[in-house]
């Protein structure tokens, strides 16, 4: 029987870096996987919100379409919130968002952002997910991961918030090219080695989880909660 997930991200690239090769896993496989991208996720680089090109935003959301297609991800949703300012919006409006699509879907499992992240955004995405989420009588949620995001959980240095620390390894051994394809579509994002939004970074990052694992290429996760 297929599964219904809910991948819930800050940025546009965020679904990609965090669990990219996982959805793609997890699409082929038969399930349904929904992603939420919370963020507009380019305009905190000006000055000013409204000094943003709207082409730019614009030409952001085509590439998390065009990403969504190629991950096979059976719909996407964006909200716009304002990049890096998620501390400016009520955290109660964050949560509703999340909360209606959770009564849409009826996800039993969800992916969200690991709450040490450096991006405050990220932080606020996890915050949310676990409140919109919350296991009351009925919740049909079962298991709920948490995922890092290369050029935010490791640049935290651990001093944010708490330890990234994965118990879950997913093997992405035969989707790990699409992961790179699915990130090359970021143009605005993607950036040369050694950042860690590079491809060969990524490679990296993936070979460094699978050898923890035991196979070729993994992504780590967090496990938040499993209700049996």
């Amino acid at each position: 029987m297929n599964k219904i997930i809910l991948v819930i991200a800050a940025h546009p690239d965020d679904e990609v870096l965090g669990c990219g090769g996982t959805i793609a896993r997890l699409t082929g496989e038969g399930n349904d996987v929904y992603v939420a991208i919370l963020g507009e996720g380019i305009t905190s680089r000006y000055d000013q919100r409204n000094q943003a090109d709207k082409n730019t935003v614009e030409a952001l959301k085509t590439c998390s379409q065009q990403v969504a297609d190629l991950l096979g991800v059976k719909k996407l949703f964006m909200f716009g919130l304002p990049d890096n300012r998620f501390d400016t919006v009520p955290l109660l409006d964050v949560i509703k968002i999340i909360e209606d699509l959770i009564e849409k879907l009826k996800p039993t499992i969800v992916y969200t952002h690991h709450s040490g992240d450096l991006n405050m955004d990220h932080s606020i995405a996890c915050r949310a997910t676990l409140t919109a989420s919350r296991p009351v009588p009925g919740n049909i949620i079962r298991k709920i991961y948490a995922y890092e995001v290369p050029s935010s959980t490791e640049w935290a240095f651990n001093q944010v918030w708490n330890i990234f620390n994965p118990n879950v390894f997913i093997d992405i051994s035969e989707t790990i090219e699409k992961k790179i394809k699915a990130m090359g579509l970021y143009l605005s994002e993607v950036r040369s080695f050694p950042h860690p939004r590079s491809a060969e970074a990524l490679r990296t990052i993936a070979k460094r989880w699978g050898s923890v694992a035991g196979v070729e290429a993994a992504e780590a996760f967090e496990l938040i909660r499993e209700i049996k």
